[in-house]
């Protein structure tokens, strides 16, 4: 553990800042719309990064696109304090969004290259939901306690500096034992795959982005809501690993479940535990597969990336249309249904070895 303690340290402070604005969104913007905009740059700008990001790791490195995504993750937490409304707001979000990107894709591929690649996964994953978990929690606290929607945008954009420093000790895990990645063979193969896990993954954001604007709650008590969906993340990614599940069918599985959760969040907020649980088991699930595949695992997780910040991307912003165009229950309704219609399409998906 001690010698993973950079890279689970960076990836909990770049995740801690991304959520740091969820529970205080009505202070930065107006409207469900404008909202979960704010809300979705961040991903936008994660989505477009986490593919070239996990290529480029498979050529040059894992530790240089890490201290870089640390980097950039500093830069945007000043650029957000400096400018915390309109348009500016929405470029630096996706600029902690490039940050990110960069720091998730290469952290993860060093994972996924491990040896023991299930476990050492499970603890990057959870390192990353309890860094949504203390984001939230500390944003809605700090917000009480100094009365600035701000606060925690401070607070983590400093913490991120001895993440930085951290970063010197972390070396390169080994990259020889994979296959080189084949992108349009793997797309072709694992397409369906993929897209189960933007939707399934990308639902809990989707979720997050709605709750704010929904409940109408203070940001301390939606925080605390919020943040039952990464706890109960972190301990099926912990679990899970110790589980031979396969891809097809825990998503099969699975995405009924979704369904049925989302649409009871509309009524109650203990359904949002079995949203992050039910994405836990997924993830894992996913991860583990992709690495027994052993093509390159900067692609592979890279492509993970890629579809499920998509799903947060795409699903936030359009649950945010949806609900202002519309009705909360509309957008609710909608995504139990995106989620339901998984069960059906990941039957199509080619998930086998290649060889």
């Amino acid at each position: 553990m001690p010698r993973n303690l950079p890279i689970l340290l960076g990836i909990f402070v770049v995740m801690a800042l991304s959520n740091a604005v969820v529970p205080v969104l009505p202070d930065f913007a107006e409207g469900a719309a404008m909202q979960g905009a704010v809300y979705a740059a961040y991903f936008l700008g994660t989505f477009v990064t986490v593919l070239p990001a996990g290529i480029a790791s498979d050529r040059i490195g894992r530790v240089p696109l890490i201290r870089a995504g640390l980097l950039l993750t500093i830069a945007s937490g000043i650029l957000i304090l400096l400018f915390p409304s309109g348009l500016p707001l929405l470029v630096f979000r996706g600029v902690e969004g490039i940050g990110a990107g960069l720091f998730l894709s290469a952290a993860l591929a060093w994972a996924n290259s491990h040896p023991s690649s299930g476990q050492i996964s499970g603890y990057v994953m959870a390192a990353q939901n309890l860094g949504l978990v203390v984001g939230l929690l500390a944003a809605g606290w700090l917000d009480v306690v100094f009365g600035s929607h701000l606060a925690g945008i401070a607070f983590f954009t400093a913490l991120t500096v001895p993440a930085l420093g951290m970063s010197a000790v972390i070396r390169e895990s080994k990259l020889a034992r994979f296959a080189r990645a084949d992108l349009p063979l793997i797309v072709r193969n694992y397409f369906w795959l993929f897209a189960a896990a933007a939707v399934l993954v990308g639902m809990t954001g989707a979720v997050a982005a709605l709750y704010p604007g929904y409940t109408g709650s203070d940001p301390s008590l939606l925080a605390l809501q919020l943040a039952t969906i990464n706890i109960a993340t972190i301990v099926a990614v912990l679990i899970a690993p110790r589980l031979d599940l396969r891809p097809a069918p825990t998503i099969r599985v699975s995405s009924l479940l979704m369904a049925g959760a989302v649409a009871a969040g509309y009524v109650t907020p203990y359904a949002l535990p079995v949203i992050g649980a039910l994405s836990g088991v997924i993830i894992v699930a996913v991860l583990a597969f992709l690495a027994e595949t052993q093509i390159q695992q900067g692609v592979m997780t890279g492509l993970f990336n890629t579809a499920t910040y998509a799903g947060f991307t795409f699903l936030s912003a359009f649950a945010g249309l949806v609900a202002g165009k519309f009705s909360f229950l509309t957008a609710f309704l909608l995504l139990a249904g995106m989620a339901a219609v998984m069960t059906v399409t990941i039957g199509r998906c080619r998930c086998g070895y290649p060889g």
